[in-house]
């Protein structure tokens, strides 16, 4: 969550115009990559994953892992093609007057894999369990904008806990079998962009029911249904035969096979016991272009890596806390470790979203904090011990030894803090990637750790409010700054995409006078493929198109 082609993302008034239709669309033509034909249509493809950090409910899944899984499982309203254009899917049309008030029509006569019908209701209940903090799903924050989401939320207007007054929220109505209305609590042009991200999924009676055993093998209505899941080892996917939409499946199944390292995937991609890899090890970066050949590719899309630092470390509040971070921004040569450990496949940061979404900019005020400067780090960090001395511990920085590049970017950086600052400073390995999210997820992080993003829709919103909103599902660092959530909630309420952006940016310059997280580099996929397949590409958002790629 990597050769050369960057996709340009809608911008808001552009996806409302298409998304108030009842347009459809076929899925992206990938490229082929020495196929003939379609392929053999019943190879089952084996792809690199891993353990998805919970039980695959749609409202509480927001890591990458579980993400990809629960993207074939389940069709939303909507799904975004390879450019991140969105296509309708179980909608119909997404009509609005006035952005605020939205009448949503889904197809009739479409069905679960169990061959359930799926109505409206199917739709407003997902979304008010997901919202109800009872049920404590990571991705509740999504669903903020609906009005009558404080009275089921634990959140309070004032950003206070709160306990909930209410079981549903009171801008969701059913109106018949295929209708539902949603009213916001304000006007927000790119509401219907937000539809195909995993939150706003549709989930059967069985679901609200007994979410833990669904969660184990849930029942959707996506390209594939779930045939089995192995914990720690695989999880195996097959066609939905009952799926008519734009994202049909094109082989026998897709089966993610989970990896501890990404050298051992790499490994088993070049002997062609894994089928589709995204994400290269650092150890391979410099040569997998060359042993695979036309088999590899390098991909700007919407993602980006961080350090997080939680704002509920002592050394890191305050004057002196906000002094420390920029000197630790300051003190990493991002360029260096671009060039060292990635081979030039990323490109370093200037801001906290994307350059492939929408209004990105380059030059927001206050982005010197990511220019490399040792002596100036120093002179930051001498001033913040000058107001609270440093109590002499090691600086750490947790990752993942799972996931490609991790240890060494880590230890990289780290190296560089140490150096720059005179201060202890290294890596802090946890063995699987969903270890370290159990940690970040329960506040219980000791120093700072490896993050990153990869866009659940093309809006720079999606980069700001679930990771810095106060008490966002995302916030891994605890951050909270009601003047940022008020810029946010004017760009959200802005009546065009430029104004939008504007107000977005805005809440940027805000992000780098806290530094709640320290924004490192742009992501490109870097990826490869085996002998065995072909049609493979990689959408905006640099994950594999699994449902069109074939075997040979």
């Amino acid at each position: 969550m990597r050769f050369s082609r960057t996709s340009k993302a809608l911008g808001v008034a552009a996806v409302v115009a298409m998304a108030l239709t009842a347009c459809g669309g076929g899925d992206s033509t990938a490229k082929d990559n020495g196929s003939s034909g379609a392929g053999n249509p019943s190879k089952v493809i084996t792809a690199y994953g891993g353990e998805p950090q919970n039980p695959l409910l749609p409202a509480n899944t927001n890591e990458v892992f579980g993400g990809r899984v629960m993207d074939l499982l389940f069709s939303g309203l909507e799904s975004y093609d390879a450019s991140g254009k969105p296509v309708l899917e179980m909608a119909d049309s997404i009509k609005t007057t006035d952005s605020q008030n939205y009448t949503i029509k889904i197809k009739s006569g479409q069905k679960f894999s169990d061959g359930s019908p799926i109505t409206a209701k199917n739709f407003v209940d997902a979304w008010n369990f997901g919202a109800l903090s009872t049920n404590a799903q990571l991705n509740s924050y999504f669903f903020e904008s609906i009005e009558g989401y404080d009275a089921v939320s634990a959140m309070s207007k004032d950003g206070k806990t709160a306990a909930p007054t209410a079981q549903t929220m009171s801008g969701l109505k059913v109106v018949d079998d295929t209708t539902f209305t949603v009213k916001l609590s304000q006007p927000e042009s790119d509401f219907p962009l937000r539809l195909g991200y995993t939150a706003f999924y549709p989930l059967p009676e069985a679901a609200i029911k007994d979410p833990k055993a669904y969660g184990e093998k849930p029942v959707g209505n996506g390209p594939y249904t779930l045939k089995s899941w192995q914990h720690n080892a695989e999880l195996d996917l097959v066609p939905n035969p009952s799926y008519s939409g734009p994202r049909k499946a094109k082989n026998g199944g897709v089966t993610f096979k989970v990896y501890t390292t990404a050298d051992a995937a790499y490994q088993d991609l070049l002997s062609d016991n894994l089928d589709v890899l995204d994400g290269i090890p650092a150890s391979s970066i410099k040569s997998f272009q060359q042993d695979l050949g036309d088999r590899s590719i390098v991909k700007a899309y919407a993602g980006n890596a961080t350090i997080t630092i939680p704002s509920y470390l002592k050394a890191f509040q305050g004057e002196a806390g906000s002094l420390r971070r920029q000197a630790i921004s300051k003190s990493i040569n991002r360029d260096l470790i671009i060039d060292k450990i990635f081979n030039k496949t990323k490109k370093a940061a200037k801001d906290f979203t994307a350059p492939v979404i929408d209004g990105y900019s380059d030059s927001i005020p206050g982005s010197d904090v990511l220019t490399y400067d040792a002596a100036a780090a120093k002179k930051l960090w001498d001033q913040a011990n000058a107001i609270t001395p440093w109590d002499d511990s090691t600086f750490t920085i947790a990752y993942n030894v799972d996931g490609a590049g991790n240890k060494e970017y880590v230890d990289a950086a780290a190296n560089q803090i140490k150096n720059s600052l005179g201060i202890k400073a290294e890596g802090k390995p946890y063995a699987t990637f969903k270890e370290l999210r159990n940690v970040i997820g329960k506040k219980n992080l000791t120093g700072a750790a490896r993050a990153g993003w990869q866009g659940d829709y093309p809006s720079l919103y999606n980069f700001l409010g679930p990771l810095y909103g106060t008490g966002a599902g995302s916030n891994d660092g605890d951050y909270s700054n009601p003047k940022f959530d008020a810029k946010l909630k004017e760009g959200l309420s802005a009546k065009s995409a430029e104004e939008g952006n504007k107000a977005f940016n805005e809440a940027q310059e805000i992000l780098f006078k806290d530094l709640p997280v320290i924004p490192l580099w742009y992501q490109s996929q870097t990826g490869g493929w085996s002998n065995n397949v072909a049609n493979v590409d990689f959408g905006w958002n640099g994950v594999p198109l699994y449902n069109n790629i074939t075997g040979k």
